[in-house]
């Protein structure tokens, strides 16, 4: 071969190699189609089943707890017996009612008996007025007196009662405040019974959200152990005063449904969201600012290649950012990695979303 045609083989050949070393690199990137959403996600929190009504029990009269009968979880019918005090001073004061009871008992039949011999003497001629009118005034003072004592008896006995918690209502032992042994007060609560027919959702949330729920806002509630058992709620009380420690507030929700996964103490998750006018949402990491510009990176999937396209944000959260324009639903738009993306570059949709 001659030195002239050798010399333009590796001239075209070096072109050849420059040329296929400038093309960029076909970049792997991952995306998602742009959808419409109708609902604006407030956040997730947790919480737990609770009775809606709950009752606070106590003995009617004070005294040192004996025995405590079941324990925390205990499901109890009507009038079932809790717990008992030490009943001592209550049988004495009872046998102290019963004796001055019949000693009274025995003095008015002297003063019924007193009370007919006067009257006899006195329809006789024989007997004194004044006689007859002090027997008849005994009479009544030991009848009156008798009434003290019945009402003393019924009293001492009622208390003897008192020495026994019941429930007023069926329902299950949520919490005990007071542990056998221990000196209790009238009153005094002892132990929290609550209704296992009614319950609700009660979850804390943050000041700044709970100071501005939306109108219409939905909670959505499911066990957190078995997601498949789930229902909606709706807002029912929010406790005005936060906890000073937590800054949240207690809010309290009435469920649609009452599933039989919802026990009462059952860990939950609740979903808040409210309905807004449709837009698109993107997660942060797809979305490019720059020069107080924003920027999403739009794939065109016939050509394999991605360009540039200024968006206006409509509000931003740590989750997502809201556009207000820019994208069309549909469109299937960069999701990570658009700093290193060039306009008209070659992308490879190795991992897609849907």
């Amino acid at each position: 071969m001659k030195p002239a045609a050798m010399l333009l083989g590796t001239c075209l050949l070096l072109v050849a190699c420059t040329e296929e070393h400038s093309e960029e690199p076909v970049r792997p990137v991952l995306t998602l189609r742009a959808t419409s959403q109708g609902e604006q996600q407030l956040g997730r929190f947790a919480g737990s089943i609770q009775a809606r009504y709950e009752t606070n029990l106590g003995f009617r009269v004070g005294g040192r707890i004996a025995q405590r009968h079941v324990d925390v979880g205990t499901e109890v019918a009507k009038d079932g017996l809790l717990a008992t005090l030490d009943p001592t001073d209550q049988r004495n004061q009872l046998r102290a009612a019963e004796g001055d009871l019949a000693k009274i008992q025995a003095q008015l039949i002297n003063a019924q008996a007193n009370a007919r011999r006067q009257q006899q003497l006195y329809d006789r001629g024989v007997g004194a007025q004044a006689q007859l009118d002090i027997a008849q005034t005994n009479l009544k003072t030991t009848k009156a007196t008798l009434d003290q004592a019945s009402a003393a008896f019924r009293l001492a006995r009622d208390q003897l009662g008192y020495t026994e918690l019941h429930t007023d209502h069926a329902g299950v032992v949520t919490a005990w405040q007071a542990e056998a042994g221990q000196t209790v007060t009238a009153g005094q609560p002892v132990a929290t019974l609550a209704r296992p027919d009614v319950k609700e959702a009660v979850i804390d949330l943050p000041i700044t959200l709970a100071e501005q729920l939306p109108k219409g806002v939905h909670f959505y509630v499911e066990a957190q152990l078995d997601p498949s058992t789930h229902t909606s709620a709706t807002l029912r009380e929010l406790e005005p005063q936060a906890d000073a420690a937590t800054r949240t507030r207690r809010a309290r929700l009435t469920l649609a449904e009452s599933p039989l996964g919802f026990r009462l103490g059952t860990a939950i998750s609740v979903s808040l969201s409210s309905p807004v006018t449709p837009r698109v949402e993107l997660p942060p990491s797809a979305v490019q600012d720059s020069d107080g510009q924003s920027r999403v990176w739009v794939v065109d999937e016939q050509q394999q290649t991605v360009s540039p396209r200024d968006v206006k944000v409509l509000e931003r959260t740590d989750e997502w950012v809201a556009l207000a324009s820019g994208v069309q639903v549909g469109e299937r738009v960069v999701s990570a990695g658009v700093h290193s993306l060039k306009p008209g570059q070659k992308v490879k949709l190795d991992e897609v979303g849907p």
